[in-house]
């Protein structure tokens, strides 16, 4: 077994620097990082900042020097944030300075008098006209949207801020010029650490509407339709009423219709430059896209990321399981894992509040590493807690928090685990099929609850890279005896004509929907599913787990020739665990050291409530 000695493996928290800044005290706060366990950061420029040390100036740069310098000393590792603040796309507002025109736009609609040619605005530029059932006259256009992003700057002691306006990051040349503001000057400075200690620059949730304060207008640039209708591959301009007008016919269909093709465009237009940047210079692309359940961006990031904020999740709440944020921490995973990637992350615990408690923090990183997350952002370290800071999107959960002192132990617990995630081969054989924005989330509960690991196989990578036929589904160097196709969602006939050897035989399974789906069995209740997933899951059938709990969570990795286990109880009882196998519990303090893992070997574990146990597995059942 190799000794997990290094910083790689280590959490990597956002350093909120948010106040002034001194050498001095950058220096003390990263020595005091490393003595409780923390080996690298996120340098997290952040509202507080004085205003002379703005975005990229030369003054906020020689203090990132400092830290990376200091970084690379302790052997640390450190990534750089591509904003100030976010979401990502403004470069603090430079980008529209340095060219008005690329200021964040929208599409909109307008009334107009009938029998009159639209009356449209300097920046407004016709897109269609139409008129409504009852004979109103409409205009759709683009032109600037009303969007801004957090900035970096108290407006006096706060809590009031600057809100830089949003660029056009569906403007490939807006984009272009935002690289040339943010990344070139990182190379410039920092080059020499690119791929060592600066390991990775993170784009936070890019929204193509930024901080929209209008509700009618939709995500555009000069130009859009042509993209729109390139993407999808029809004339969209008839549908165009249904973005505003809820009786038109098929609205719905329309409207999602127009956010997939936006976000094809903005993997165009954002996520391929900046991954084309970070592939060019050695680092990698981190950071998460803007949705929980959105999976196909992942193809850009070097890193798949996905973030636990605003208590979308919660221990103990129906949303660990249920809805669109409680499939993200296997949405990046799986993304990993089939996109043959090292790395994937989770930034967790922002605006959860300050009543979070250690025993919350705790179970959302456990959360992340029992479905296979590999690097954790602990949002947030704070710089300063003078005056308003402490209040910004807490909790503080480092150096000022009160648990600092337990905190050596968690961050080798994460590291431990997060070794185990990384360059292992999950021993895993049943794949939940998904689309390119949305993973579906009642088939996962179920076999979350039944101790069924699985991963998400997006559409695109089944017909791309996937061998199909009748023992199942090979891709990346996983193989998928078992895939459920989880309603209602009807997925495209290729994907169903890939599947048909699996199909045949009885491999693929139906949840969710109310009729059968092309000769596929249809499970209409959970323990349906579940047996129907155990009929032809090898691993399934050779579970290490006897006697399971719906508040159980399982990972399995081999690793080094050496297969190991990830238990986390979820739950707020005590659970006593029956194995099929004989385990050696791992303690993270000894296991990072090299001292003796095999004492105590058992068949029969108590988990407390939250709490995460890894194991290496000593005997086969």
């Amino acid at each position: 077994m190799s000794l997990v000695t290094d910083s790689e493996f280590s959490v990597m928290p956002f350093w909120f620097w948010n106040d002034e800044l001194w050498a001095d005290e950058i220096v003390r706060q990263i020595a005091d990082f490393e003595a409780h366990g923390v080996h690298g950061f996120v340098i997290h420029p952040r509202v507080g900042l004085p205003r002379h040390l703005g975005w990229m100036s030369d003054g906020l740069l020689s203090f990132m020097s400092v830290a990376i310098d200091e970084a690379e000393r302790r052997g640390m590792k450190v990534i750089l944030y591509d904003e100030g603040m976010y979401p990502s796309g403004s470069a603090c507002g430079q980008l529209v300075a340095r060219n008005p025109d690329f200021a964040c736009r929208c599409i909109a609609m307008k009334q107009h008098d009938r029998g009159s040619s639209p009356d449209l605005g300097a920046d407004e530029n016709l897109i269609a006209t139409f008129e409504t059932p009852d004979g109103r006259a409409m205009t759709v256009f683009d032109r600037k949207a009303d969007a801004y992003i957090r900035g970096l700057h108290y407006i006096g002691e706060g809590p009031a801020e600057d809100e830089p306006p949003m660029g056009d990051i569906l403007n490939p040349d807006a984009v272009s010029l935002l690289i040339h503001i943010v990344h070139d000057q990182f190379a410039a400075r920092f080059s020499r650490h690119f791929g060592k200690t600066v390991i990775g620059v993170f784009t936070d949730e890019p929204n193509p509407l930024g901080k929209s304060r209008e509700k009618a207008a939709w995500p555009g640039t000069r130009g859009i339709l042509a993209h729109i209708n390139r993407l999808l591959g029809y004339d969209f301009t008839p549908h165009l009423p249904a973005l505003w007008l809820d009786d038109a016919p098929d609205a719905r269909k329309h409207r999602h219709n127009y956010r997939w093709a936006i976000r094809r465009r903005m993997e165009e237009t954002w996520y391929q430059p900046l991954h084309d940047w970070c592939e060019k210079h050695g680092v990698a692309l981190c950071g998460h896209p803007a949705d929980g359940d959105e999976i196909a961006a992942h193809r850009f990031f070097h890193f798949p990321g996905q973030d636990l904020v605003w208590r979308w999740v919660e221990p103990l709440k129906p949303t660990a399981l249920e809805g669109p944020e409680s499939t993200q921490a296997k949405n990046s995973s799986s993304a990993m894992i089939h996109r043959n990637r090292r790395r994937n992350s989770n930034e967790f615990c922002g605006a959860y509040g300050p009543e979070t408690t250690f025993e919350e923090f705790t179970w959302l990183a456990n959360w992340c590493l029992v479905r296979g997350v590999n690097l954790l952002i602990p949002h947030a370290f704070y710089h300063s807690v003078r005056g308003e800071r402490k209040n910004e999107r807490p909790p503080q959960v480092g150096p000022n928090s009160p648990w600092w002192n337990k905190f050596k132990a968690f961050a080798e617990h994460c590291q431990m685990l997060c070794w185990a995630n990384t360059d292992s081969k999950h021993q895993c054989d049943v794949a939940i099929l998904t689309g390119p924005d949305h993973c579906p989330w009642k088939a996962a509960k179920v076999c979350f609850e039944n101790q069924i690991d699985f991963n998400y196989l997006e559409h695109a990578l089944l017909l791309e890279s996937a061998t199909v036929n009748e023992g199942g589904i090979d891709i990346a160097g996983m193989h998928y005896a078992v895939l459920v196709i989880d309603g209602p969602e009807i997925p495209p006939s290729a994907v169903l004509e890939k599947l048909e050897p699996m199909i045949r035989a009885g491999r693929v399974m139906a949840f969710g929907f109310e009729q059968p789906l092309r000769g596929i069995p249809l499970e209409l209740e959970r323990e349906g599913l579940t047996e129907a997933i155990r009929l032809h899951s090898e691993l399934v059938l050779s579970s290490l787990i006897e006697v399971g709990s719906a508040d159980l969570r399982v990972r399995q990795v081999t690793k080094e020739g050496r297969s190991y286990a990830i238990l986390f109880n979820e739950g707020k009882e005590m659970l006593p665990v029956q194995l099929a196998n004989e385990v050696a519990v791992l303690v993270a303090s000894e296991f990072l050291s090299g001292v003796a893992i095999r004492s105590n070997l058992c068949k029969k574990l108590i988990l407390s409530p939250f709490e995460a146990t890894f194991v290496e597995i000593i005997t086969s059942p």
